[in-house]
């Protein structure tokens, strides 16, 4: 699993990540949850690929020990999560807007 931070000044916009991503040959959906949402400890069986647009959020691996196993995004940020890594995730406070897709 890997981060990539976003050190650009001005904020990203979210036309240029998700081409950005279908650069990459992904095909990018977007999603949004409300500040405080939650989803519970699960995994997928394919790599993910996430951009946090707007907001924020953090993921959680209950499998790694420490601070390692908490990852906040911010909006630019982008992670990705191999195939079958079991990860819960909370939602900050401004809400979130992420742009994701699957890697095979």
């Amino acid at each position: 699993m890997y981060i990539i931070r976003w050190h650009k000044q001005e904020a990203p916009q979210e036309h240029d990540l998700c081409r950005q991503m279908q650069e990459q040959g992904l095909v990018p959906y977007s999603w949004s949850n409300s500040p405080g949402e939650r989803y519970t400890v699960h995994s997928h069986n394919y790599q993910k690929v996430l951009y946090c647009v707007r907001g924020s959020i953090r993921f959680i691996l209950p499998d790694v020990e420490g601070d390692a196993g908490m990852l906040n995004l911010a909006p630019g940020d982008c992670m990705t999560l191999p195939a079958y890594t079991r990860h819960s995730a909370e939602v900050g406070p401004q809400g979130v807007t992420c742009f994701e897709a699957a890697q095979h």
